[in-house]
Order: C-alpha cells, then structure tokens, then sequence
C-alpha cells in the first residue's frame, strides 16, 4: 500500500468524485480508448491501487468481454468506483487479485499522475 501523508478522502464517494476529474486519456490504459464522455473508461487498474491506497481492503477481479476488470472490497463492501465505464451490468467474480497485478495494467507513471492531480484538487 501507498504511503500516504494524510488522510485526502472520507469516504469512497468522495474520492469517486474527485478521479473524475483526475482521469484522462493520459492516464487510461490504453490512451485511445478514453473519452470525456466515458471518463472511467480503463482506468480500473489504477482506480483499484488508489482506493487500497485510501481506504485499505483488497482488490478483486471479473472477467468482462473487454478482459480483467479491477475492484475493490473494504471492510465486507464492494466498491467498483469505474463501473459507470460499461453499457451493461457486469457479473462480479470477487476473485482475489494483487497490487502487483492490477500496476501490470497499468504503469508507475500513470498511478503517479493519478495520485498527483488528486493531491492537487481542493
């Protein structure tokens, strides 16, 4: 888990709110796939990293048409704070996964900007 000097979030919810802002195409993985009109769109992975940062818990898996998909489970609750990215309901696996393999999703580089423009926000 990421260090984290203080306590940035209350809550789930308002951490959601915040990536929203913080998610884009530079961030998403892959780039091409990210619009404005579907700012979760493949950024699960590095969603995932950030609310374990946050909040603790694990972080789970589904198989979705689109590949692996990454979630969260705090305290007995499920979190999927990127569902809003599919049309669809998705079916919910819950099978354990890693930090390891949710930043083999992803890259360093992407979690940091992440991290730096939610530090940034007011």
């Amino acid at each position: 888990m990421n260090d984290t000097p203080a306590k940035l979030f209350d809550n789930p919810i308002e951490l959601y709110r915040k990536l929203q802002a913080a998610w884009s195409a530079e961030t998403a993985s892959p780039p091409e796939s990210w619009s404005a009109d579907n700012p979760a769109k493949n950024h699960c992975s590095v969603t995932a990293l950030i609310v374990q940062d946050h909040f603790g818990g694990d972080i789970l898996t589904t198989k979705t048409v689109g590949g692996t998909h990454f979630y969260n489970l705090i305290d007995g609750t499920r979190w999927d704070l990127t569902v809003s990215q599919f049309a669809e309901p998705i079916p919910f696996d819950d099978n354990p996964s890693s930090r390891d393999a949710a930043m083999r999703d992803t890259t360093p580089e992407k979690y940091e900007a992440v991290t730096r423009r939610l530090q940034a926000q007011p």
